[in-house]
């Protein structure tokens, strides 16, 4: 049995009330080695959206970076990096990037590999987009929707990947992040038979 990874929250120090920096760090783990590859890959990302989001810049007037954890079951660990800034104008700026891991290894998953190689999951997963988008009367900036990245943001929840895009990605600001569940029983005929979405649906 995949018992659930021990996750901390700990605390970036920061002379200012107004910038506040949460982040996971996982403990406890039998292998250092693969803890330690899986903290790094935290940093390094939470690293890149601070760079993005202007945390080193003087002028900054209000960070705050906080996490979410969406799957801790079944050897897989999917959680949200959240980072909103503001340094003046209309409103601030939200980043939202997801990581999956294998928690036994420390690889972290990409979209294409939750899938059979050669497998169009792109048009699979844009298919069922498509539906939900007209279905929820989602307003587009570009119209029609085509199709979404390989490399589209995702992250996996119990038995469903979610598929978001960022703001401004597809949509208004106003509409915040389109997310689209898709339920793993949709799709399993191009899931990889050894990837992290089958052993979702595993309950041995």
């Amino acid at each position: 049995m995949d018992f659930p990874v021990s996750i901390l929250t700990k605390k970036l120090p920061h002379t200012s009330p107004t910038i506040n920096v949460y982040y996971p760090v996982v403990t406890q783990m039998k292998d250092s080695i693969v803890q330690r590859k899986i903290n790094n890959i935290i940093i390094h990302t939470l690293n890149q959206i601070l760079i993005e989001q202007q945390f080193y810049n003087p002028a900054l007037v209000e960070l705050l970076a906080t996490f979410e954890i969406k799957n801790n079951q079944r050897g897989i660990l999917s959680l949200n990096l959240i980072v909103y800034s503001f340094t003046g104008g209309a409103h601030g700026m939200t980043i939202i990037k997801s990581l999956t891991f294998n928690v036994k290894t420390g690889k972290q998953y990409e979209l294409k590999d939750l899938f059979k190689p050669g497998s169009d999951y792109v048009k699979k997963l844009s298919d069922i987009i498509r539906v939900d988008i007209k279905k929820w009367d989602i307003p587009l900036l570009d119209p029609p929707f085509k199709e979404i990245r390989p490399d589209q943001d995702f992250y996996i929840a119990d038995t469903s990947v979610i598929i978001y895009f960022q703001l401004y990605e597809i949509t208004a600001y106003a509409w915040g992040f389109p997310y689209f569940p898709i339920a793993i029983l949709d799709i399993t005929d191009i899931i990889k038979p050894q990837g992290p979405l089958n052993r979702m649906m595993s309950f041995t």
